[in-house]
């Protein structure tokens, strides 16, 4: 049954409207144009850092499938190729299927065979720990991809629409056993996005980093809209914390690596998560569209973004990824409502310089 899940969510994904209907919110963010920038377009380097490990450029392929026998191993052996040859992260898609089924684990560890110099991040949900996993399972996620972190995704809304969903998400206690993983771990989210106050829970059980997977970009309440027996989908594919919102209140409220993502689309989406405070940037449904056409079509998409972060960055007078966060952002709109709302003087991000 899980595998069967596994194929729709590929299909859907690649074959209907699952995106929100509502905004990311980087449109409410402006990076200040500078005229005369004070460098060299051609000095603009796009290395940065993730979790330790130096890369190409700061984004990475966010997890998307496995678990099923021919497309999603397909689309992993693709992203995995360009992974490798781009010189950046990526993750899987939940490895449940095959922690419950080993004939599965091909399907996931492709992407170690294809990527064998890549940050690979493994991927199990914390409902699973709440219910009966342990650091057995998560050791087994590790070893399966021979991964270099270990996400763990967080998806309330997404278990809640789902017809065969989990939904207790009452113990945050049982996430403590992770700390001994001896791993980087992931707190992600799956397209509702991440609010301050989890992201200080997250820290204190020993997270390194959050990915935000904010609203704006796919929606697996839109994807489960269309399963058979789902009744509830399509009400709350809106639902969720702007990604433009998450990356900053997350920044602000904890001191963890933060990866932007939910809708980044452009490379001056990401230059302007980074200059929120992001440390990082996921991409998934555009390089799904990409993988099934081959590697190459993969690689293509990630360098159209890599051009446009370098000239977002150069007009912004930034020649590193660590300057953005020092540029000076404009915040307007229901982005600027919102983080006024809950306390936080945008007017920081405006005048930096």
């Amino acid at each position: 049954m899980i595998e069967d899940r596994k194929l729709d969510h590929i299909n859907i994904c690649l074959k209907e409207r699952v995106e929100s209907a509502r905004s990311t919110g980087f449109e409410d963010v402006t990076l200040v144009h500078r005229a005369f920038p004070g460098l060299d377009m051609a000095e603009v380097s796009l290395e940065a850092e993730f979790l330790g490990r130096r890369v190409a450029a700061p984004f990475m392929i966010s997890g998307m499938t496995g678990g099923e026998r021919k497309l999603a191993k397909e689309v992993n052996a693709n992203l995995a190729r360009a992974a490798q040859e781009f010189g950046i992260p990526m993750g899987v898609g939940s490895q449940r299927a095959a922690i419950k089924d080993p004939a599965l684990e091909d399907t996931y560890s492709i992407v170690r065979d294809e990527a064998p110099d890549a940050f690979l991040v493994a991927n199990l949900g914390a409902v699973q720990f709440v219910k009966d996993y342990g650091i057995e399972e998560a050791e087994r996620a590790v070893e399966m991809i021979d991964a270099d972190a270990l996400a763990v995704h967080f998806n309330p809304l997404q278990e809640a629409v789902q017809v065969e969903g989990d939904t207790d998400f009452s113990d945050y206690d049982a996430l403590e056993e992770l700390k001994g993983l001896k791993l980087p771990l992931i707190a992600k989210e799956t397209g509702a996005g991440i609010a301050r106050e989890e992201a200080g829970r997250f820290q204190e059980l020993g997270f390194s980093a959050i990915d935000t997977a904010g609203l704006g970009g796919t929606s697996f309440s839109a994807v489960e809209s269309y399963r058979e027996g789902n009744r509830h989908g399509a009400a709350f594919r809106d639902w969720g914390i702007p990604t433009a919102v998450s990356v900053v209140e997350c920044a602000r409220a904890a001191d963890l690596f933060v990866i932007a993502s939910g809708g980044i689309r452009t490379g001056i989406h990401m230059a302007k998560a980074l200059a929120l405070g992001a440390s990082a940037c996921g991409v998934a449904l555009p390089l799904l569209e990409k993988a099934v056409k081959g590697a190459g079509e993969v690689l293509a998409g990630l360098e159209r973004m890599a051009d446009e972060l370098r000239i977002a960055m150069f007009l912004a007078g930034a020649g590193t990824v660590d300057e953005l966060d020092r540029c000076d952002v404009i915040i307007g709109g229901k982005t600027l409502q919102w983080l006024t709302l809950r306390g936080i003087d945008c007017n920081t991000y405006a005048n930096r310089r």
